[in-house]
């Protein structure tokens, strides 16, 4: 194994011992023929399905689904190709349909599809060093017209704060009941929205006056932790490997993508960033971010911010978290829960 995989499992937290496989449906007439599937498949791969049928039954024809997607048909006991290029990486469930004298069985199962990307080692470049509140306990971090807004956590102590980050002065600050806790923002449609932690509940503010117009439920049974938008869809993180896509107009949920480095999922994922196409995201307890693909879930690159750690003095600082992109300077601000400082960077490969 090269020295930078090594740095990648240190970071993100792989779990190697994660091995997929196959999941059996409990039909007992037909079984998908799995004899030649892999734990784990890349995306160049082709999946041939078909089911055993073990009651020899005259089949009529077969109905295949992926992720209850119709992928196709065939006649009789053939088998159909399942090519696997442009798929979002994760489980793929699997599902036939088996039509016979003039009854139907289902079959189910299961195969994983993990990036065929090595990510890169990206560097960066520390541009300013400026003063971070040791109270915030940083959970959001966006800028907006040059100004940089932070959303806080723990109970009775979460905030939603506009403020300038050159000098520290509060323009702006809303407290949250102390039954929430406060979780990742972004700002859509002059609109800020806001999540909270376990609560499943979300804030939308007056982009100006930071007024509370709205409060909404997560239609997911799922928790709030990060952030952010494209400009047409939210994006929010919920602890796992997932990262949600969100309709801003109703709240709904549409998709999901699931994050992978290499052949093993990336959990945690915590506070994002869109950046350049790009999803930039910290992982929960690791001194690094992750540029993740938003199409299909792939870690591309790494940044290992843990030199940016060893510079915090503050001695109950927590974990790496916030990262805030100003497009006017075209720089990416990063902080931690409860840091002394917060570093204006920049990012080269």
């Amino acid at each position: 194994m090269k020295n930078y995989n090594f740095l990648f499992i240190i970071l993100l937290g792989i779990n190697l011992s994660n091995c997929g496989g196959t999941k059996k449906g409990d039909n007992t007439l037909f079984t998908f023929d799995n004899s030649t599937y892999k734990s784990k498949y890349l995306p160049q791969d082709v999946v041939q399905l078909g089911v055993l049928n073990s009651n020899s039954k005259e089949i009529d024809s077969i109905v295949y689904f992926v992720n209850d997607k119709k992928i196709g048909s065939t006649k009789g006991f053939s088998k159909l190709s399942f090519p696997l290029k442009d798929r979002k990486l994760g489980y793929q469930n699997l599902k036939a349909i088996v039509y016979f004298g003039g009854e139907n069985s289902d079959a189910t199962a299961r195969i994983e599809l993990v990036s065929d990307i090595q990510p890169k080692l990206l560097k960066y470049t520390i541009i300013n060093t400026f003063a971070h509140d040791t109270l915030s306990f940083t959970e959001g971090f966006e800028f907006h017209k040059d100004t940089l807004y932070e959303s806080t956590g723990q109970n009775g102590k979460s905030y939603l704060r506009k403020y300038d980050y050159k000098t520290g002065k509060i323009f702006k600050q809303v407290d949250l009941d102390s039954k929430y806790f406060g979780e990742g923002i972004t700002f859509i449609n002059n609109k800020i929205f806001q999540l909270t932690w376990q609560e499943k509940t979300g804030f939308i503010y007056n982009e100006k006056t930071l007024k509370l117009e709205k409060t909404f439920t997560f239609e997911k049974d799922i928790e709030g932790w990060g952030m952010t938008n494209d400009g047409k869809y939210i994006y929010q993180s919920d602890g796992t490997e997932k990262i949600w896509k969100m309709d801003p107009t109703n709240q709904k949920m549409i998709d999901n993508i699931n994050v992978y480095s290499a052949d093993s999922k990336i959990k945690s994922i915590n506070e994002l960033e869109f950046i350049d196409g790009k999803f930039y995201v910290n992982v929960w307890q690791k001194d690094a971010i992750a540029i993740v693909n938003p199409n299909n879930g792939a870690v591309e690159g790494i940044l290992d911010m843990s030199n940016l750690r060893k510079l915090i003095k503050y001695p109950k600082a927590e974990v790496l978290n916030g990262i805030a992109y100003n497009p006017k300077t075209k720089t990416i601000f990063v902080t931690g829960k409860n840091w002394d400082k917060m570093f204006e960077i920049k990012v080269s490969e």
